[in-house]
């Protein structure tokens, strides 16, 4: 059997190893996506990620499949249909804030002619590969993170700090902070 070095935060758990090897880190370009790791990065904030990604599916069910043109249209019984969904993280603040994100997303697709555009300018519309040795390494938050937290609040994103952010950049691809043993590195 063929054993894979990997960054230690996923091992020993298959959803975990799985997410690594074929998500993590790998460069989102299309905007759906772009809005489903935004969505599913607001209702980790204060949660394991791991939490997110058994949930995951679910998720996709109750938000139309991440359809932002879908989500920005949602109606207080929706709301309140996705309050009593027991699949999803029923977060009052969150479920409004996907609904608020949908909404600022289209805004920013309509300054920028897509949401990828925009985001990916920050990086300089590819990814940042940093160094990291060990999982001690890498940053709750960067500069960068900061500068794009500050700049998604001043368009009316919600729930979108700076780790909040980073972890975005970091299941985008916009940066990748594999570990320097991990294979994904090579």
């Amino acid at each position: 059997m063929e054993t894979k070095e990997r960054c230690g935060w996923c091992k020993n758990d298959a959803l975990y190893e799985k997410y690594h090897d074929e998500e993590w880190g790998v460069p989102v370009y299309e905007d759906q996506k772009l809005f489903e790791f935004l969505i599913l990065e607001t209702f980790q904030a204060g949660l394991s990620w791991i939490t997110i990604l058994r949930k995951r599916e679910n998720f996709r069910e109750a938000f139309d499949q991440f359809d932002y043109t879908i989500v920005a249209q949602y109606t207080e019984d929706k709301i309140q249909e996705l309050l009593e969904n027991p699949g999803i993280i029923r977060n009052k603040l969150k479920v409004r804030a996907a609904v608020s994100n949908a909404q600022a997303f289209m805004q920013v697709q309509q300054e920028f002619g897509s949401f990828s555009k925009y985001i990916w300018g920050f990086t300089g519309d590819g990814p940042i590969v940093n160094t990291r040795t060990t999982l001690r390494d890498i940053p709750a938050t960067t500069p960068l993170s900061d500068q794009i937290s500050k700049d998604l609040k001043k368009r009316g994103f919600k729930f979108v700090g700076s780790t909040v952010v980073y972890a975005h950049m970091q299941a985008t691809g916009m940066v990748d902070d594999h570990i320097e043993s991990c294979w994904k590195r090579n």
